[in-house]
């Protein structure tokens, strides 16, 4: 089985943006040989708590669906490549949620990729 070069960021939510913590949230992954692009969350209440007890994270919550909605084409990205949304997404951006930097590696499945980074690396 072929291995094919993919690319990935971890969104993060920071609920107080000036203290610079956060936690993982998600993983965004971005194939373009198999056009794939994906977003797989797991948000913990408690571990945002513990970063700030007054988080909105209703508000952080609907924000990470956004990115869903990004991914799949929904509204202004509908006219975009998928290429060009996974670099929308990832922009630097000082935000409550926003994405870590792009990192690359090889996988033969990318979807299964993404679960397997979400496990590693967010749950």
């Amino acid at each position: 089985m072929s291995r094919l070069v993919f690319e990935y960021a971890l969104v993060r939510a920071s609920p107080r943006v000036e203290r610079g913590e956060c936690v993982n949230v998600g993983v965004l992954l971005y194939c373009q040989a198999t056009d794939f692009l994906a977003v797989a969350t797991h948000l913990d209440p408690a571990r945002v708590r513990a970063l700030d007890p007054a988080a909105d994270v209703q508000g952080i919550a609907e924000a990470v669906s956004a990115l869903q909605r990004t991914c799949d084409g929904i509204g202004p990205a509908a006219d975009t490549s998928l290429g060009q949304r996974f670099r929308w997404l990832t922009a630097p951006r000082s935000t409550v949620v926003h994405t870590g930097p792009v990192h690359s590696g090889l996988t033969p499945d990318p979807a299964g990729e993404l679960v397997r980074l979400l496990d590693a690396l967010v749950r």
